[in-house]
Parts: C-alpha cells; structure tokens; sequence
C-alpha cells in the first residue's frame, strides 16, 4: 500500500470519476500556506467550479491530508465550512547522518518535530553499522510518539559525502569509507515500507534553513564548516545537485594557503586540510595549544584564547576565499554559515565577510547578506523531513495516490 492511500475506493468518492480529480493535487499545493478556505473561496482562487472543488475536496479528504477548520464569518445565512492541510495525518523520520554523530528526527508533514534524538556515530563504522543504529532510534521514536509504521509517510537521510540522488547511494565519499554505491534506501525498507529519500548533508541543510528561516529567498547558499566543509546551493527557487551530486563540495577546492598540506582526500592544498575543525585542531596542537578536535577548538574560543579565536578567524578568510569566487559566479542574496564551528559565531563569520566583500564585485555583494545559522543543529532533520514533504506531497504524487483508491 502506498503511503498515502487510505481504504475508500475512487468510485465511492462523492463527484465520482478519477477524471474529475485529475488535478486534485494541485489543488492541495494551495493549502500547504497552513491558511483554512472555504470551498468558495477555492473556486474563486483555482477558477473551477464549486461542484469540482467539492469532489476534489472529498477525495483529499479521503486520503487524510485535509479536514475541518472550523467556520468562517457569515455574511448573511449559515456560516460556511473552511478545511485546511492536516499536517499530523502522516509522520516523517529525518535523519542527519555526520561524520561522528546521528541527529534523528520524528516530524509532522509540516515539519513540526514530534521527538528527536542525538547520539554519538562514526561514519567510518560502515553502513551497515550506522543504518542499524538509525534503525533502532527510529523504532524508539514511533514507538514513544504513539503513532504506527502505516502512518509513515517516508524517510528522509542526509550523509556527508556525494549521493546519487536518484538511487540514493552514495558515490565515492572521501570521508565514508565502505559506504560507496551502498544502496541505502533498500536497507531501511527492509524494516519500514515507505519512500527513502538521501542526499548530501549540506544539500538538505541547505533545504532545512530555507524552510525554516529563509522561504522567499531564490538564490541562497549554506555552508557548514565543522569535521568537513560544503555546501548546499540553492539558486532560482531549486536546489541544485549538479549531474552527479557532488555541486557544492568546497571542502576540496584548492586555497592558496593550503600550499604542501594533504588533505584525507588524497590531493594537496583543500580548504577542508585547513579550515575544518579538526585541521584547525591540529594548528593550535603544533603551535603549542593541545586540541583533540572542533569542539576543544570551542571551548578554547570560549574560554578567550587568543591564538584560538585568530585559528577561527583565518578559517573564516580561508572559507571566504572560496567563497568570494561562488558570490561572483552564482549571485546569492543571502549565505548562510552552519557546521559546528559556526558555533564560534562573529569570529568565523568576521573571517568569511572581510574577504568576501573585499574581494567581489560591489554589484554582487550589495544586498549580500553572510549570517549565522539560526536553525543551527536542526537544519539537517529540518531539510531531511522538507525533503520528503515536497515529494510526497506534490501534486504528481497526491494524484497517483487517488488514483490507486
């Protein structure tokens, strides 16, 4: 059964045929503003007639995704009825899969996180290792939350290395080592029927800050800077993944000042050899301040150590250094900076802005905006679950449901 059928037969439906509710997944696209219409309305917004607003209503109905909001003012004679969007009628589970973490997330269709949990992982255990792990969190949370595997609309999963987004599996990652073409998806169908969805890390970052913060922004860009650094690209309203998934990956392009350094993906001179976290560790140790990784990095920034707080601040010219290039080819209005080391706040961000807007174009950086994460930690089970939602829940998709009634 698919995630969104319900047991009513189409024949059954008030209105009747499936031609009649053809385009009643467009329909639903109006109501995901979270706003309750009233049938009229709908008819006046889509220009159809009410008795096809009526039927399509009825079948969206069917499948859960809508229901009664309450009344609307009367102008005269019984109030009318409004229905709105049922965020809760399906759940999602979002999953943030880092190098030495796994932040997984149980939301609504609307993105509303309904449990959440963060544990301790290392990518480099293999697949098979952290999949099993994600597994038995997810059955935690459904359990916890009250709800069923049938109420599962899909999976959505972010890991730090390129994805083929089409197959969900990920392609040669440099950080992810028994992980190349692994087919993800088949293995967590395994245990939960229902669509897996996986992209790159930042990719959904990138989809989960925009959903959060940033929704009337075209052309954005989000960079984590943490144990690797990237990028997710979001330009003309879209995401863009590039032809093999690998669009956004600063980490390995190749800065002045990493001359002679080799980076753990086998080439010289990445900004990820300098400006990640546990590259900036690794500075301060052979300057003589021990730090085992990005978080004693913090804390030493916390704690005012000078030569901490200037490591920070060159990672951040170095990440602006890039950066400066992407501004001018790309035109972003807004960059946002995300990773654990974001966590450093004004210092990184000093870094990145001093170079960025000293080195392009006044024209592409005059309504630039470069600013800190605000939906820091949960970007990544924000895009995860927002990855899902537009899929699940576009139109194409709704009408296919229907149509299997």
């Amino acid at each position: 059964m698919s995630m969104l059928e319900s047991p009513a037969n189409i024949s059954s439906l008030p209105g009747g045929t499936a031609s009649a509710l053809t385009r009643a997944g467009e329909l639903f696209q109006i109501f995901r503003d979270g706003q309750a219409r009233t049938r009229a309305e709908l008819a006046e917004l889509t220009g159809l007639a009410r008795s096809t607003v009526a039927a399509r209503l009825d079948a969206l109905t069917a499948l859960g995704l809508i229901g009664p909001a309450g009344e609307a003012v009367s102008s005269g004679g019984r109030p009318p009825s409004r229905v709105a969007f049922k965020p809760s009628a399906r759940v999602v589970f979002a999953v943030d899969v880092g190098a030495t973490h796994l932040l997984i997330g149980l939301t609504d269709l609307g993105g509303r996180l309904i449990g959440e949990r963060r544990v301790p992982a290392d990518v480099s255990d293999g697949p098979e290792v952290v999949l099993d792990l994600v597994l038995e969190h997810c059955r935690q949370l459904l359990t916890e939350s009250g709800r069923t595997p049938e109420e599962l609309a899909g999976v959505g999963i972010g890991v730090p290395g390129p994805v083929e987004h089409s197959s969900g599996k990920p392609s040669n990652p440099p950080i992810m080592p028994g992980w190349d073409r692994f087919d993800i998806p088949a293995y967590i169908q395994r245990v939960f029927r229902a669509e897996v969805l996986v992209d790159n890390d930042v990719n959904i970052m990138a989809l989960g800050e925009r959903a959060a913060h940033w929704e009337d922004a075209q052309d954005l860009l989000f960079i984590k800077v943490a144990t690797g650094i990237g990028s997710g690209i979001i330009s003309g309203g879209l995401l863009q993944r590039g032809a093999d998934g690998t669009a956004g990956d600063l980490g390995h392009v190749r800065v002045p000042r990493g001359e002679g350094v080799t980076c753990r993906c086998g080439n010289e001179g990445c900004l990820e050899a300098i400006a990640s976290g546990p590259a900036i560790a690794r500075s301060l140790t052979e300057a003589g301040v021990p730090a085992s990784g990005g978080e004693d990095v913090l804390a030493l920034v916390r704690a005012g150590n000078v030569q901490a707080i200037q490591a920070i601040r060159q990672a951040g010219r170095d990440v602006g250094d890039v950066l400066a290039t992407c501004v001018s080819m790309l035109n972003p209005a807004i960059i946002v900076v995300g990773g654990s080391l974001s966590v450093a706040g004004e210092h990184l961000l000093a870094g990145v802005r001093e170079v960025v807007y000293g080195r392009s174009l006044p024209l592409a950086t005059s309504r630039l905006r470069i600013v800190q994460s605000m939906a820091a930690r949960e970007a990544g089970v924000l895009g995860a679950s927002r990855m899902v939602t537009d899929h699940v829940l576009s139109a194409g998709r709704i009408d296919a449901a229907l149509a299997a009634l």
